[in-house]
This record gives C-alpha cells, structure tokens and sequence, in this order.
C-alpha cells in the first residue's frame, strides 16, 4: 500500500509526496518505483496516485528511459547469441558496424520514425546488394523494442521495400576461376616451390570444390584411404573476436561425403608422413591425437591448431603476385572445380552433389558457366556434327 507522506519545502512551505511501485523493469527485471512530490494537498496528490495507479493496472509497466537505438541492439544481441551460430554472429555484427549503427545507433528508440527508415532502405538499396539483409537486422531490433514495451509499434515494419538497382558494369568482370591449363600451371609451381602444405590446401580446393572452411576444418580421420573418399561433415569459422572455432557446416546438404582421385589420395599419404615428422620437430607427437588437423598451423601462437580463415586468402595472393597468375578469389576455385567437372561431363545433380548445395538451382545459377575452351569449340562441334 503507498503512503502519502507530508514534508516541508526549502521555504518553509507543507507539502506531500507518495512513492509508488510500477512493476519490475523488462529492461533490467528489476523492481521500478516513482516518487511524485509538491502536491499542496493530501486530496491532490491522492487523485494522481489513484490515476496513475488505475494507469499502471490498465496498461502495464512503462519504461520512462529514453533508450537509444544501441542499447536495444545490445540487449537483442545477448539474446540473439542464443539461437544462431557463432559465425553468424560474427557476421551480424559485421553488418551493423559497418551499414546499420552509422545511420541508428545514437537515435532515441521512441523517435525512429517511418520516414526515416525508409530514407535510410532508400540509401542503402543504392549501395548495397544485401540492403534487404540491414533492413531486416533492424526490424529485428525494433521489433525487440515493443517487446520491451520502449515502443508500441515498429517503424520498420511499415516501410516500401525499394527494387535494387542494376548497376550495369563498364566493363567485363574478371572471371573468377582457372582453366584446366592454368589450374595445372599454378599447382604444378607451387608444387615445385612451395611448402607441401600449402600445395596440400590448393590441391584440395581444387580437386573437392570444398569451401574453404570445410577443408580447413578437415582432419585425418575424415579420410577413408581405404575407399577413397574425403567426408565433410563441419566447417571452421570465426567468431566476433577471430578466435577459431568448428561448427557444422551451412546446410544439412553440405554433410556429404565425396570421392577423391588417385593423384589427390597419394598427395595425401605422403603429406600425412611429412606433416607427422614435421610436427615431431616441434615437439609434438600426432601419433595417437585425435582429430589432427590436416592443415595444421606450426605458428608458435596456434601450433598444431586450425589455421585462421583467412590464411588460404593470404597465401593465394602471395602466389599470385609472386609467380604472376591471374587473379582469382579462394571461392574461384570451387568454380574451376565445378566448371571442369562441367567440362568433363557431368550432369548438374552430379555438381550440386559434389560441391554440397542444398538448391539445385543454386548450381544452375553459379556454376552453369563453362569453361572459355567449350565456348571456343561450339561451332566447330556443331559443325562436325552436321557435316555440311
């Protein structure tokens, strides 16, 4: 039961006061009281305590901090850490430093209005092809917000989502992949040049079409020598403060276990011997540890530890410069593998499989290019075909 109390003012001068319970903060889940003081009356101050009282029973616990736009993200994130991968997270907090808290962060909560948020889509529909992905990050946000009961209603929410805009190139992109006969230049240099291990990484990257982080992740026991197979069945990411970490892969497709040619398995019984006597110098017996890492790093910060995920970037454009090769990304290589095994024949269901895509028409999009060779050939094939 509140008390209205009676005190007397710096004048001299009677007046009254009550402090009342409003109910337990959902910000801090802490007990939230108000105090109301200078009432000249004790049938005053009664009246606003019973309004506020019947106010308090009507609608609920009202937060009268103004919160800004990052500290709603922050309590979001810590729940939001909760339900997807640590790799995600990294991502999302990738996006909201670099596009999202520029244009929010210092705003009161309570102040965004539609208008704004779609002046800011706009914007961003014209520089970024994931603009829908901002857009949805901060709905997420807001949308914590009326949980929170900070606002009512989500601005967002009520915005016209732009069409992205065609930027048309000026000139033709670089392709991103190596031919049969720039595939075989490059590895064969790095081969001859190069430490085995980074001819290892290359060799499988190009001979698996594995992602990067899945033949980082891989280990030895997901080698069958035996039935020449490689499983990937986990990937390596990285967390917001870049420490490594093994998760399972992107998709339940991903989990695929796929065949690996002679050459590559021999590449591969002759590293694990090299790499096992290697370590030994460093004092580290792999003998009998599991889940050694087949790319392993010999840094003395991560020895015999997961390489960082960018270490096949760094590498790749070392060589690059180094022996002068065209530039491609890392992810080029699984194009070159899935443009070769085009070029080989093989069916798209054959590629979708191999490269572990849960869409068929994820393959059909990316890697239904082919190689400049078979383009080349076309009419001379058509040509031989009609013989007239």
């Amino acid at each position: 039961m509140t008390t209205i109390k009676k005190y007397t003012k710096k004048d001299g001068s009677t007046a009254y006061m009550f402090n009342v319970y409003l109910g337990t903060d959902p910000v801090t889940g802490k007990p939230k009281r108000t105090t109301r003081r200078g009432f000249k009356s004790i049938k005053e101050a009664k009246l606003t305590l019973a309004r506020l009282e019947i106010d308090i029973e009507a609608n609920g616990f009202k937060t009268h901090k103004k919160m800004t736009f990052q500290e709603v993200y922050e309590l979001w994130l810590e729940n939001y850490r909760h339900t997807v991968k640590l790799s995600t997270v990294n991502t999302t907090i990738v996006y909201f430093k670099s596009a999202i808290l520029p244009k929010f962060e210092s705003l009161i909560i309570d102040k965004i209005t539609t208008s704004y948020c779609q002046k800011v889509v706009n914007t961003w529909s014209k520089q970024y092809k994931n603009f829908r992905s901002y857009r949805n990050y901060v709905k997420m946000v807001l949308d914590y917000a009326t949980v929170l009961q900070v606002i009512t209603e989500n601005p967002m929410r009520k915005i016209i989502t732009p069409k992205p805009v065609q930027k048309v190139e000026e000139t033709e992109p670089l392709e991103n992949y190596y031919t049969m006969q720039q595939l075989e230049l490059f590895l064969n240099t790095i081969e001859k040049n190069e430490k085995m291990k980074v001819y290892v990484l290359f060799r499988l990257l190009a001979f698996t079409g594995g992602r990067k982080g899945e033949i980082l992740a891989l280990t030895w026991e997901d080698i069958d020598f035996k039935e020449k197979t490689i499983r990937f069945n986990k990937t390596l990411a990285k967390t917001e403060h870049s420490t490594r970490y093994v998760q399972t892969p992107k998709t339940l497709h991903s989990k695929r276990v796929i065949s690996i040619d002679d050459i590559t398995l021999d590449v591969l019984v002759r590293w694990k011997k090299t790499q096992a006597k290697l370590l030994l110098t460093y004092g580290i017996n792999t003998t009998y540890k599991i889940n050694q890492p087949i790319i392993a790093s010999t840094d003395k910060r991560a020895m015999n530890d997961y390489h960082s995920t960018v270490y096949p970037n760094h590498q790749l454009k070392s060589l690059t410069k180094k022996y002068d090769f065209p530039e491609i990304t890392i992810h080029g290589f699984r194009h070159t593998h899935a443009s070769l095994l085009f070029e080989a024949g093989a069916s798209i269901k054959d590629v979708q499989d191999r490269i572990g895509h849960i869409d068929i028409k994820t393959t059909m999009n990316v890697y239904t290019h082919v190689t400049q060779k078979m383009k080349d050939n076309t009419a001379e094939k058509f040509a031989n075909y009609v013989k007239f």
